[in-house]
């Protein structure tokens, strides 16, 4: 990787005026400021971000922490946040904080350290961390909410009626709803809508907690799940990764999709459409997501007046084949 000391030797001149050059800083001759774009393009040079705004006092680097990578929903909020930042010509800073508060707050400090000058995040802590008060710099949270901060977010309460609603209608009798991690608030807003929408019905329900949306837990959920309510004919899962993984269960044993069982998950994570049956399911609209807390995150860095704080986006639900069709009810 080519560095300044290379373009300035390629182009024949100082350090000192290939960093004039990279930050317009300074004169420098029209001949010299020749040599030094064609040595940079010739040696493929590209300027350290972080130095240069320290040497320019100002940053174009906005931090983005997310809780698990692995979980395909979340690069698909990242895609969004990079593609906006990308085009107003900022850089992104990325950190997973595996749902662990020590590497949450260990990224933090790593983003202030490099000069960001906003931060955008989906964990579970920001509630909960003296860390995140401190920050002397904007933050808007995605797919997370507070009273404290901007946020974009979906609308988990209707998403979670949706859901319920779609499968009485497919004539469930005995659901089971899975109750997602009690510190995320759109994964309660989900399952508190789901509730209030089975509360008015006649059809038999019930609650199964879970700690976590990862991949390594979904399988003892989906487990623990029939083990508890083997009668289940419908579920209503956390997410899309525990509703494959509640999908495999029950094939597994022997159940008909969706003829003994019908699942809706949550998400629309790109796997769903893979899974065999495919997996109806609830989408939110991640990568718009991701786009929207960006520039809400630009707008504020930019200090603009008139800005709207609390963004909310539709959900849709995604009718797969582990759902009934109508005539099969």
């Amino acid at each position: 990787m080519a560095t300044i000391k290379d373009v300035a030797s390629e182009a024949g001149v100082s350090v000192a005026t290939v960093s004039r050059v990279l930050n317009d800083n300074g004169y420098v001759g029209a001949e010299s400021r020749k040599k030094v774009m064609s040595a940079i393009e010739k040696l493929n040079y590209s300027p350290n971000e972080v130095a240069r705004s320290l040497y320019k006092r100002e940053s174009r680097l906005i931090g983005l922490l997310l809780p698990d990578i692995t979980n395909p929903y979340f690069p698909q909020l990242a895609r969004g946040v990079e593609d906006e930042v990308s085009e107003a010509g900022f850089r992104l800073l990325l950190g997973n904080s595996d749902e662990n508060i020590q590497k949450e707050l260990d990224y933090i400090q790593t983003f202030v350290q490099n000069n960001v000058v906003g931060m955008i995040s989906a964990t579970n802590h920001v509630e909960h961390d003296q860390l995140y008060k401190e920050l002397n710099l904007p933050l808007v949270l995605l797919d997370r909410t507070t009273d404290d901060y901007p946020a974009v977010y979906a609308d988990g309460r209707k998403g979670g009626r949706l859901a319920a609603k779609t499968l009485v209608e497919k004539g469930a009798k005995r659901i089971t709803v899975m109750k997602g991690p009690a510190h995320v608030k759109p994964a309660q807003d989900r399952f508190r809508g789901a509730v209030e929408y089975l509360s008015g019905t006649d059809v038999d329900f019930t609650a199964m907690s879970t700690t976590s949306f990862s991949f390594e837990d979904a399988k003892g959920w989906a487990e623990e799940l029939f083990a508890t309510y083997p009668d289940t004919d419908g579920v209503i899962a956390s997410n899309d990764i525990v509703g494959i993984a509640i999908l495999h269960e029950a094939l597994r044993l022997g159940k008909k999709i969706p003829e003994d069982v019908q699942i809706i998950g949550y998400d629309d994570i790109p796997q769903s459409s893979l899974s065999y049956p495919a997996l109806s399911t609830i989408r939110q609209p991640a990568y718009e997501m991701g786009r929207q807390a960006a520039a809400l995150l630009i707008k504020l860095i930019k200090k603009e007046k008139d800005i709207e704080t609390s963004v909310q986006l539709p959900v849709e639900l995604i009718q797969r084949n582990t759902t009934r069709k109508d005539e099969e009810k």
